[in-house]
């Protein structure tokens, strides 16, 4: 104890003598008084006037103290800069810029924003008033849409509510509705799918559904991302006699009519040459064998087989693989290294054909830049040439328009075929870059949606904030070369992403798209997942 004090002592005599002995040196502070407040209020509870209006419109807001910093005020609608106008003792008078958008304004004074009330941008683009399901689904997305025979809607996805009809018996991932929106009752799915449906398809007089899920209705199990319905929602099974021995009961046994998936997700399917031809991260086809015993068992179980095919596969309406497509001898075509979707022809000169993209960088054990067409028989297509280099990275989704005959692409590349085409470009229809299409940046955030319309207008959603310098919240619409469309961005927050964007009209008969996808908002109001605007 001794010796610890006198070493302590030691040390505090030492920096007196030396450390201490030094001028003391005095620091400002640090962090100072700050920058003095500014003294600008905004009445928010007072409305602008008028509360709507179209770009060039002069809109008058209750401010006061903004006066004193008229050199360095920005007055904003939504992102978008308006000019001041005039400025009064407690008003200010401001015009709408040309691509503002519906949303909340506010004054930017250097790193400081005053937010101030709502103001609504008209435009050429508004939610439509005909369209009934103002609830929207609920629990998941909607992803797609089949128009049936009878001209009814047939919807699938994720969600489990649709039109709150789910609160007291859940619309598990599919529903049918009426052209409106409407609910139609009559499509009886029973307990639904026990996952994520996310293609449908009509061929005959049977539905046949693609996801990932495992079990339909009754049909709990036995299921491997593919099955068939009718027309009234139920599944399709077969009986089954069971194998026993004499002592045992003969009970008949049901499994799905359907006897044919795959071992991972099933992302699209479509009908080709009156067969289900199927599209995926797949690697095998799977196909159960039903009333055998299992090996040297007395009892009776369900034997898989497999065979190894890879991201794309034909199968016949019964669910057996069609080895005559995309086969060699006994032995399947390698398929992609990566994930796949696919878009396919179903009319016009290219129909029967099949584009397949995603994030793969090969195809077949050839180099392919995430993107590659296949021949009607499953075979790359040649005439589909993408430059040797396609994309540099993921493509995220294609759509192809028959008017305009040209492919619009998203993904997270930089480029296509060593052109600069930041996350979204557009194709003629032999895979070639039109180079008429110049996009511009996103600043933030990637397109994960575009689809080209039948007069050239390009319709793009996605998680970005910002295009070409202008704020755009989610969603936009755009020229064939690559540019806003002036009075077609008024549409205030999109949160969200677009699985599906369809022509149609309103219950009025003004032009009208169908927006499906997985969204909360459509400019700032309720929508759901699902809504359908008007295009003027």
């Amino acid at each position: 104890m001794v010796k610890i004090s006198r070493y302590i002592v030691g040390i505090a005599l030492w920096c007196m003598l030396f450390s201490c002995s030094k001028e003391v040196e005095f620091y400002s502070e640090p962090y100072g008084d700050g920058a003095a407040p500014i003294d600008i209020q905004i009445d928010r509870t007072q409305r602008p006037s008028p509360e709507a209006g179209l770009p060039g419109t002069q809109v008058k807001f209750k401010v006061s103290g903004l006066d004193a910093y008229k050199d360095d005020a920005l007055f904003t609608f939504n992102g978008e800069v308006g000019e001041i106008v005039e400025i009064g003792q407690d008003e200010v008078t401001v015009r709408v810029p040309d691509f503002a958008s519906t949303g909340v304004t506010a004054i930017q004074i250097d790193d400081i924003v005053i937010y101030g009330p709502e103001f609504r941008v008209l435009g050429k683009v508004q939610i439509d008033p005909t369209w009934v399901a103002t609830y929207g689904a609920t629990g998941g997305d909607v992803l797609n849409m089949l128009v049936t025979s009878d001209d009814k809607r047939i919807l699938v996805g994720g969600f489990t509510n649709y039109e709150n009809k789910g609160l007291i018996k859940p619309n598990n991932r599919i529903v049918r509705t009426f052209r409106n929106g409407d609910y139609d009752a009559t499509f009886r799915v029973g307990t639904g799918a026990n996952g994520v449906l996310r293609d449908i398809i009509e061929i005959q007089n049977n539905y046949y559904l693609a996801g990932s899920f495992s079990g339909f209705d009754q049909r709990i199990d036995h299921i491997s991302n593919l099955t068939r319905i009718d027309k009234n929602g139920r599944i399709d099974t077969m009986a089954v006699k069971p194998f026993r021995r004499p002592d045992q009961a003969d009970t008949t046994k049901y499994y799905p009519a359907f006897n044919g998936g795959f071992n991972s997700t099933v992302s699209n399917v479509f009908s080709h040459q009156n067969k289900v031809l199927a599209v995926g991260s797949f690697r095998y086809h799977i196909h159960r064998i039903y009333g055998k015993p299992n090996f040297m068992e007395t009892r009776d179980s369900v034997i898989l087989d497999s065979t190894e095919i890879r991201s794309v596969a034909l199968l016949k309406l019964d669910g057996t693989l069609d080895s005559n497509y995309r086969f060699e001898g006994d032995k399947a075509l390698p398929g992609a290294n990566g994930g796949t979707a696919g878009y396919y022809h179903q009319s016009g000169a290219l129909k029967g054909k099949l584009v397949v993209y995603g994030t793969f960088s090969s195809f077949d054990g050839q180099p392919h830049g995430y993107i590659v067409r296949l021949n009607e028989d499953g075979r790359v297509d040649n005439s589909f040439n993408p430059g040797g280099k396609g994309a540099n990275y993921d493509i995220y989704n294609v759509t192809y328009n028959e008017t305009t005959n040209k492919y619009l692409l998203t993904g997270n590349f930089r480029t296509f075929n060593g052109t600069s085409s930041p996350k979204m470009v557009l194709l003629n229809a032999d895979g070639t870059v039109d180079e008429s299409f110049q996009v511009k940046s996103f600043a933030e955030g990637i397109p994960s949606y575009a689809k080209q319309l039948d007069d050239g207008l390009i319709v793009v959603a996605g998680g970005f904030k910002e295009y070409d310098g202008i704020a755009r919240s989610g969603f936009m619409i755009m020229d064939a070369k690559g540019d806003l469309v002036p009075g077609m961005n008024n549409s205030g927050y999109f949160n969200g992403n677009l699985s599906q964007v369809i022509e149609t009209t309103s219950d009025d008969g003004k032009r009208a798209l169908l927006l499906l996808g997985s969204f909360q908002k459509f400019d700032n109001q309720d929508a759901r997942n699902i809504t359908r605007i008007i295009i003027e």
